[in-house]
């Protein structure tokens, strides 16, 4: 199945729907099923009258070749129920574009999806970035918290203040007050899983994921233990998602620390040098 999807990820598609070729992939087997063996011919069915046409999606569309992301991510990438795939709707362009490239060259490891983008140029991977960074779609109620009252706590200092003596700043240093993100670069925290929040922050800690030099998040998870990562995934996850979601356009501070990626965001002065 993963060869089919990777097929509808490419710039030129000629089949006759990439839309078809997805519902193919995703129900072939199961629909095998659902007549048994055993079922005699049905009598010949008087003819039908035509139907009407369907609406359909241009398989010129990004919108069409990107239906391999939503086997993954779900529907228009709002993510889906299984906790662990992330929602990519809404999000900062620059950081979505970051993040395919980081996987097409190796600084994330995720195999399906470097297999999936290997061969696609850096222009396209922004395209797919800016068609979901596009769309405006509601996050729904966040689940209901998944640890003790003490350890949110916990969390929500983390995010919130930091630890100075640990030099580990406060999540809202960078990814804004509200926890959105901030165009075009930074990603939102919230309206996430907790489970891929847990996985993301111990990739970092443990050098499993990687971004554009200097890797500043890869320096704050260090500082991390898993008591401090369980307890921020766990009050993050909980949090309601403010503003529909959409990210800041600037932060209010310069950034605490230099990172990768996001250049045209300014830093602390003890950080620059």
């Amino acid at each position: 199945m993963i060869d089919c999807l990777r097929g509808l990820l490419r710039p030129v598609f000629s089949a006759p729907g990439a839309a078809a070729l997805v519902a193919l992939a995703l129900t072939a087997g199961a629909a095998a099923q659902t007549v048994p063996a055993s079922t005699p011919p049905a009598a010949p069915a008087a003819p039908a009258a035509p139907a009407a046409p369907a609406a359909t999606v241009p398989v010129s569309s990004m919108s069409s070749r990107v239906l391999a992301c939503t086997a993954c991510h779900g529907k228009e990438g709002r993510a889906t129920p299984d906790g662990y795939f992330p929602r990519i709707a809404g999000k900062p362009a620059g950081y979505l574009a970051n993040q395919l490239l980081n996987f097409r060259d190796g600084r994330r490891s995720y195999p399906q999806m470097t297999y999936l983008i290997e061969h696609l140029t850096d222009d396209y991977l922004r395209e797919m970035a800016e068609h979901f960074a596009a769309l405006d779609l509601p996050y729904p109620p966040p689940p209901a918290p998944q640890a003790p009252a003490a350890v949110l706590e916990q969390g929500r200092k983390l995010v919130q203040g930091g630890d100075v003596a640990r030099n580990i700043p406060a999540c809202v240093a960078c990814h804004g007050a509200a926890m959105t993100g901030v165009t075009p670069s930074i990603p939102g925290l919230l309206g996430l899983p907790r489970d891929y929040l847990n996985s993301q922050l111990g990739a970092w800690k443990t050098g499993q994921r990687g971004a554009h030099l200097p890797d500043c998040m890869a320096d704050i998870a260090r500082q991390l233990t898993p008591d401090d990562v369980s307890a921020v995934s766990a009050w993050l996850a909980a949090q309601p998602v403010a503003a529909g979601g959409k990210p800041a356009r600037t932060l209010p501070a310069a950034m605490p620390a230099r990172c990768g990626g996001v250049a045209e965001v300014p830093v602390a002065a003890a950080a620059a040098r």
